[in-house]
């Protein structure tokens, strides 16, 4: 699905034949499928309306209007039939059931990085809360949205929850001005506490890794640390150095080459084919010798937000691999083996890495820079892909299809589709 200001476009995954156009009463800021891909939402956060259509019945729809409560944040239940609103200044969420019509309200929610997080199976729902200049947590049952635990924790500032993937643990973090990791149980218990220091900006951003076993911690130090799921302590610290020195890390660069032109083939005027051709500089990887110096980008101190520390990073879908970003040194992407605990590759690129993500399937990862080329790693090795089309298409961000046979690459007016071949096995 994509929109164009008040349209919205259904086409096929596969063939991107068009299958339905819905109107909307205004511009839409925000579409989410629900988790059967039945029915899909558009927010119209200027208006605070949430319209629904449905893909079986496209005559039916269904419109939530929010009023002079305003709307900030919609997203749909896990079980694809309830609506979540955060109503202006989050005075409150309002649950909207599509099925019975009933309306529910969770009070307090907290404005912060990541304050909503359902659990994986779509039992329960966490919710970060300000009363009284404190932070609490509710836990909800998504069946009938009844409260099941309410406890505050020890943060100054909560800044964000998110639940293991198996929903035994859930891990909330402070403030970046305080470096402080809670994990909690499912039932309100404190299980463990971690502070790596105590004066420096702390937490930048968290992961799981798919089997629930490790939780890696993004800092502000450049570094990340991972802690294992029996004791909770460290494991390990993973280093981004300006400087790659061990022979066992591959480094691939990427270098732009002009394109070769045959002169026997010039014409007047040039073929489009020919023109495009001309213009456009190919790019590929070679493999650096170590030591490598890494292209090291000096944070302004003076401004809020500086573009320092591990801000991005993701486990693969078999538990083998991560990847990071250090803010510090933007054109580059670290590959670290989790069997081994070492890093294993980093991809330099030319331009700053604005995107990556891995294929839901295997380990490959996919890499966009805010130019026409999408890049894709795998322990085989490293492949550059330059989109085809006209103008100048520039992705930044993309994201994978369930299968792991396509991804969608965005550019800020158009997308396009990328379809993978699969080797026959």
């Amino acid at each position: 699905a994509s929109c164009v200001q008040h349209r919205l476009v259904v086409r096929d995954a596969s063939s991107l034949q068009l299958l339905q156009l819905y109107t909307c009463l205004d511009q839409i800021q925000y579409i989410e499928w629900s988790s059967d891909s039945l029915f899909i939402l558009c927010a119209l956060y200027k208006r605070g309306i949430v319209q629904v259509w449905s893909l079986e019945q496209p005559a039916w729809h269904c419109r939530i209007d929010e009023g002079s409560a305003g709307l900030v944040a919609s997203c749909w239940s896990p079980d694809g039939r309830h609506i979540l609103n955060t109503t202006e200044f989050h005075l409150r969420i309002t649950v909207w059931s599509l099925c019975t019509k009933s309306v529910s309200y969770i009070k307090y929610p907290k404005a912060c990085q990541q304050g909503v997080a359902f659990t994986k199976d779509g039992r329960y729902m966490a919710v970060a809360e300000r009363r009284d200049c404190k932070d609490f947590i509710s836990i909800f049952v998504c069946s009938n949205w009844q409260l099941l635990r309410h406890f505050d924790t020890e943060t100054q500032d909560l800044s964000g929850i998110e639940w293991a993937p198996n929903g035994c643990v859930l891990a909330a973090w402070d403030t970046c001005l305080e470096y402080k990791v809670l994990l909690y149980s499912l039932d309100g218990r404190l299980l463990s506490s971690f502070r790596a220091y105590e004066w420096p900006l702390g937490v930048k951003s968290i992961a799981w890794s798919p089997s629930s076993q490790f939780l890696a911690i993004g800092s502000f130090d450049e570094k990340v640390r991972i802690l294992n799921h029996v004791t909770w302590k460290k494991i390990t610290e993973l280093d981004h150095p300006a400087t790659v020195a061990s022979k066992k890390t591959i480094v691939y660069k990427e270098v732009e080459k002009s394109p070769t032109v045959d002169t026997e083939r010039l014409t007047f005027p040039p073929t489009r084919e020919l023109a495009s051709s001309l213009f456009s500089t190919q790019s590929k990887y070679d493999i650096s010798q170590v030591p490598v110096s890494l292209q090291y980008v000096k944070p302004v101190a003076d401004r809020a937000n500086p573009k320092v520390g591990v801000g991005m990073l993701a486990f693969s879908a078999d538990n083998c691999f991560l990847a990071t970003k250090n803010d510090n040194i933007p054109n580059a992407v670290w590959i670290w083996d989790i069997r081994k605990l070492k890093l294993s590759v980093v991809l330099e690129q030319l331009c700053t890495i604005q995107c990556f993500q891995w294929d839901p399937c295997q380990p490959r990862l996919a890499v966009c820079t805010g130019t026409s080329r999408v890049y894709l790693w795998s322990p085989a090795g490293c492949v550059v892909v330059q989109v085809p089309g006209e103008g100048d298409f520039q992705i930044v961000n993309l994201s994978w299809h369930s299968s792991g046979d396509s991804m969608v690459l965005l550019s800020k007016d158009n997308f396009c589709v990328c379809y993978l071949e699969r080797e026959e096995v």
